[in-house]
């Protein structure tokens, strides 16, 4: 019988029950487990299989000895009695790792020192050469740790952690180790629908470790088959034998396994750089064949429809907030997720792996299970959900859920019935076009009676009033009756409380309190325009974050995009790049000089599964910015404010002054059969005839204004498509 001797093999914390079953499988009789270690009894043969075939491990650790003692002469009897020459040459080259500290070691250097001395005088002290150190490149990695007073002594078998499997030749920004990526898998109950034809997507997979530990456990490869170095072979204990025979195996099966069809793996990331590492890796691997990586957005991700897959896993390691920017955008990147998760996947099983836990409850599916894990040190969970209509929250409309009724029993003035009347007509006349378009946000009046100068948009099921200011004329107590009376009449209109009516009132003090503002509710909702989901907020800001004129203009952009390089200037909250991105841009680049917006850009961009690797957002005056810019673009969108005097300026913006030289500017950053999209809404615009005669200019502003803004009168907005002549 051969002989046995005592090991450790170490772990990530929280992966010890899954090591215990894997290094048993393997042939290994189980003795104590610690947190981030399993002690175990088996023979040289049996250990060296774990060193190769364990998917979870970090080190296989062969026991010496274990003494009490915390001094460092403690420490250095320990070592000097054991009998080094049955386990190192004279000509080997070592270092120790060393673990632990007590009152008299007080740092690892110290106790890897004292422990060296100890090994060496052994040999001096036989009258033999001593071994040399080499902490790079060691022939022997001996391993001691310092624990509740006891000393472990032990060989390290694996030599470099077995988590390094030597196909990564180089990784994306803070990527899974592969032991840990294993155990997601695992806990996921991959090789169970791996078994079954089962198919995996990695929406988000950076340099693909999910898809290579998953290929190699579906085919059943020995993780560990592409490593070059162990640190067995120095070991003066070493079985070349038993190692060859399981070489021998484990090469034979991995060959077996190459003409084999297996489960369709696939992964997506926006980064193209990440992507290429991705290739990468597979290809150090051996398995460009049956992994497959495209550079892709979130936006999207679907079920591939060229090959029927029965059943399948959908699992990622989203980014976390350092590596995206804020929870806010990343609450939206999760919501997306899984929106595509219950519109695509129904019947598959999803396992997401987050740094950020409670974003995870964000996502409109209910997880039926959950395990916590370290990603280095980073707390994290693995989130395991059904993809079924039995597991979908469906989330719930404040503004449905408000009494309906309460609006109902309110008695109009007679001013206030007329209001409501014109509401109604208009309400009637804008039916038929606004089903027909699927529009969820519109304008419903306009400032049609003198007398109630108010503008009044639908968003969803919600009601945004903005005062214009009134004539000098019209005293105080008037203005505040009638916007009593516009409230009224909607609220009785659109069924709904004046409670949950936003509404912008403009008074006649300039400065700060120029508008009136509610206190701020942080309510953003989430609305469609196109194929687009855009966040508006009705309550917190002047704007609501969506100029609504502005649609059809957005909606071209959408179906010009496709493979354009698109720049958005003066960009606000960024939804015409979201309506590029949507539409296929290949990258866009949003300008704007306030921070709030462009940090709303990016929820936009992340809401609607759009990266910022692909879709920039640039801090910057835009005319500074486009002085200094030396990219080309095919598509731009020039909307600059009538008039800014921002702090942050050098100087006065005024559009009907500046708008020839900004104009000029942007066009040498527009390709030579490229589209400069301008507009203004200032209201008695001219354009300056010099425009004209430099490039070949198509007037649009009629058609870019749907029904719902082409009222008689000067237009709300003015614009042009400009190209080069």
């Amino acid at each position: 019988m051969s002989q046995r001797y005592s090991f450790i093999a170490t772990c990530p914390k929280g992966l010890e029950q899954l090591l215990a079953s894997e290094i048993s499988a393997l042939g290994a009789e189980l003795n104590r487990e610690t947190v981030g270690a399993m002690s175990f009894s088996a023979d040289v043969a049996t250990a060296y299989r774990i060193c190769l075939w364990s998917r979870l491990a970090n080190r296989v650790l062969l026991v010496l000895t274990e003494f009490r003692g915390e001094s460092a002469d403690a420490l250095y009897d320990g070592l000097k009695n054991l009998k080094w020459d049955e386990h190192l040459s004279t000509d080997s080259k070592i270092t120790v790792d060393f673990n632990g500290q007590s009152n008299d070691i007080r740092n690892t250097h110290f106790g890897a020192l004292k422990s060296k001395d100890a090994i060496v005088d052994y040999f001096l002290a036989s009258g033999t050469q001593r071994p040399s150190v080499d902490k790079e490149n060691p022939d022997v990695r001996v391993n001691v740790r310092l624990r509740k007073g006891y000393i472990t002594v032990a060989i390290d078998l694996s030599g470099e952690s077995l988590h390094r499997r030597a196909y990564r030749s180089s990784g994306a920004m803070a990527p899974l180790k592969e032991n840990l990526a294993a155990a997601l898998l695992l806990r996921a109950d991959w090789p169970g629908m791996a078994s079954r034809g089962g198919g995996l997507i990695d929406p988000m997979c950076g340099s693909g470790t999910l898809l290579i530990e998953a290929a190699m456990m579906a085919m059943q490869i020995a993780p560990g088959l592409l490593r070059s170095r162990w640190g067995f072979t120095g070991w003066r204990g070493h079985d070349q034998i038993a190692w060859d025979s399981l070489l021998e195996e484990a090469r034979a099966l991995r060959s077996k396994a190459m003409a084999k069809d297996w489960p369709e793996i696939r992964g997506y990331d926006a980064n193209g750089k990440v992507v290429a590492q991705a290739e990468e890796n597979i290809d150090n691997a051996g398995l460009s064949r049956f992994v497959k990586v495209s550079r892709r957005e979130l936006a999207q991700l679907a079920m591939p429809t060229h090959r029927t897959v029965p059943e399948g896993l959908l699992i990622t390691n989203p980014p976390y907030g350092e590596r995206l920017g804020e929870q806010a955008e990343l609450l939206h990147l999760y919501r997306h997720l899984g929106q595509a998760m219950k519109a695509h996947f129904t019947g598959w099983q999803a396992a997401i792996f987050t740094g950020n836990p409670d974003l995870g409850k964000r996502m409109g599916v209910r997880s039926h299970k959950q395990y916590q894990l370290l990603n280095g040190t980073i707390p994290a969970k693995l989130l395991l959900f059904n993809i079924n209509s039995e597991a979908f929250v469906v989330e719930r409309d404040q503004a449905q859920l408000q009494d309906k009724n309460a609006a109902s029993d309110v008695q109009l003035t007679a001013g206030g019935q007329m209001f409501a009347n014109r509401l109604r007509k208009n309400i009637k006349r804008l039916s038929k076009w606004k089903n027909k378009n699927e529009i969820e946000c519109y304008r419903v009046y306009d400032a049609d009676m003198p007398e109630y100068a108010v503008a009044v948009d639908c968003y969803g099921s919600a009601v945004h009033i903005a005062e214009y200011m009134a004539p000098v004329t019209i005293s105080e107590e008037d203005a505040e009756r009638r916007l009593r009376e516009v409230i009224e009449a909607v609220s009785q209109v659109f069924s709904v409380s004046a409670g949950n009516i936003a509404i912008k009132e403009r008074r006649r003090q300039r400065g700060k309190d120029q508008y009136q503002r509610q206190a701020p509710r942080n309510s953003f909702m989430e609305l469609r325009e196109g194929q687009a989901k855009i966040l508006v907020n009705l309550f917190d800001y002047l704007d609501t974050g969506l100029f609504l004129d502005h649609r059809p203009v957005r909606l071209d952009i959408a179906a010009r995009a496709k493979g354009k390089r698109f720049l958005n200037l003066f960009s606000y909250t960024g939804v015409a790049s979201v309506q590029a991105g949507i539409g296929g841009a290949r990258f866009t680049t949003s300008v704007d000089m306030s921070r709030t917006y462009l940090q709303w850009a990016r929820r936009n961009l992340s809401l609607n599964g759009l990266s910022e690797a692909r879709h920039r957002t640039e801090h910057a005056d835009c005319r500074k910015w486009l002085k200094s810019c030396e990219d080309q673009y095919d598509l731009v969108l020039l909307d600059p404010p009538t008039f800014s005097n921002s702090k942050r300026m050098d100087d006065v913006l005024d559009t009907q002054r500046d708008h020839g030289e900004l104009i000029d500017d942007t066009m040498r950053c527009l390709a030579v059969d490229g589209l400069l999209i301008f507009s203004t809404n200032k209201r008695d615009f001219s354009l300056d005839e010099s425009v004209a005669e430099k490039y070949q200019i198509e007037d649009k502003t009629r058609w870019s204004l749907d029904e719902d803004f082409s009222r008689a009168g000067k237009p709300i907005h003015y614009c042009w498509y400009i190209r080069h002549r």
